[in-house]
């Protein structure tokens, strides 16, 4: 069969190749035909034809091509019985294979026939047809998994939230060094057992705090409800932008753009210091609501109370003067 009448491999659409001897096509012209490069023919052809008449054929050429082929050689577990006893007796005791790995490179410090990684003993539990380890061990491990979970790589990962995400690297740069007062940042401190919350709104310039009462939950429409009840008090000059971390509570952080007019940017992941002032207001707050307490308890009149205690109290960063008064003093203006 002419090559393009079907789906080939480039060793399947070869035979044809066997027309050259008599000049019906050349390498190159083949090449095109099958879509490979001229030099994968040329190779192809001389490695894979009879090694006594010179012809190619198809099913002969493949069957060489099978026998050159490396088989796959069982893995170190599999060939050191000893190595194999001491991971199943770690197993046995309920270590992790990280655990395991370390013990014997103390246990063994001088037969690296006895070392290896942590990954070698997962791919032993896990992969099918190896053999190397009963597969009911996996049983001991912590997780009890049967199969392995699937870690998705970073250019891999699903989009946080349904509508796009403005990062932190497009924020203003008058935010950045606190010279315009109006940006914002914003976080969440967590009650006991991750039950209840209080919102936190911190200004970049002042140090100015304001809480949100959460008697309804931390869902992402309580938050966007809340926020909009507050950030609505501000004058328009102190409502430039919103700074905050990509938790799931900001889920609606488009309508709360839309019925606000304040853009929301959103730090990278694990970067806590890009909101440093609203991190370090979280700590003082702690002060108040102390970690592992139910937040719920408390009233929106309290919340009130504790931040402007806050704001009166004087801070070095603003020369001794107090958030209030720095906020007065913008107001004022």
């Amino acid at each position: 069969r002419r090559p393009g009448a079907g789906t080939y491999s480039a060793r399947r659409c070869v035979p044809w190749a066997e027309c050259t001897g008599s000049g019906r096509a050349t390498v190159r012209a083949i090449a095109a035909e099958l879509g490979r490069s001229p030099s994968t023919v040329s190779r192809e052809i001389p490695r894979d034809r009879h090694p006594e008449n010179g012809q190619y054929r198809p099913h002969a050429a493949q069957a060489r091509a099978d026998a050159r082929r490396p088989r796959a050689k069982r893995g170190k577990t599999g060939q050191n019985p000893e190595l194999r006893a001491a991971i199943q007796a770690g197993l046995d005791e309920l270590w992790s294979p990280e655990q395991i790995c370390h013990a014997l490179r103390r246990q063994f410090p001088d037969r690296p026939e006895m070392h290896v990684v942590h990954e070698t003993v997962y791919q032993a539990l896990y992969l099918q047809g190896r053999g190397d380890l009963r597969r009911e061990l996996a049983g001991a491990l912590r997780s009890g998994r049967a199969r392995r979970k699937p870690q998705r790589q970073a250019n891999c990962r699903l989009p946080r939230f349904t509508e796009p995400m403005v990062m932190i690297s497009d924020r203003p740069a008058e935010a950045e060094d606190r010279a315009v007062p109006g940006h914002w940042e914003g976080d969440l401190i967590i009650g006991k057992d991750n039950g209840s919350a209080i919102g936190t709104l911190v200004e970049r310039a002042t140090r100015y705090v304001m809480l949100l009462h959460l008697p309804d939950g931390r869902g992402a429409e309580a938050v966007r409800d809340a926020l909009q009840e507050t950030v609505q008090k501000l004058p328009t000059h102190l409502k430039r932008s919103l700074t905050r971390d990509q938790g799931s509570e900001m889920a609606a952080h488009r309508s709360f753009t839309i019925a606000t007019d304040v853009p929301v940017y959103f730090c990278d992941p694990a970067s806590p210091w890009q909101r440093g002032s609203n991190e370090n207001t979280n700590g003082l707050l702690r002060q108040y609501f102390p970690k592992g307490t139910n937040l719920s308890v408390h009233t929106r009149e309290h919340l009130d109370a504790a931040a402007a205690q806050l704001n009166g109290r004087p801070r070095k960063t603003l020369g001794w003067e107090t958030p209030a008064e720095r906020l007065h003093k913008l107001l004022a203006a």
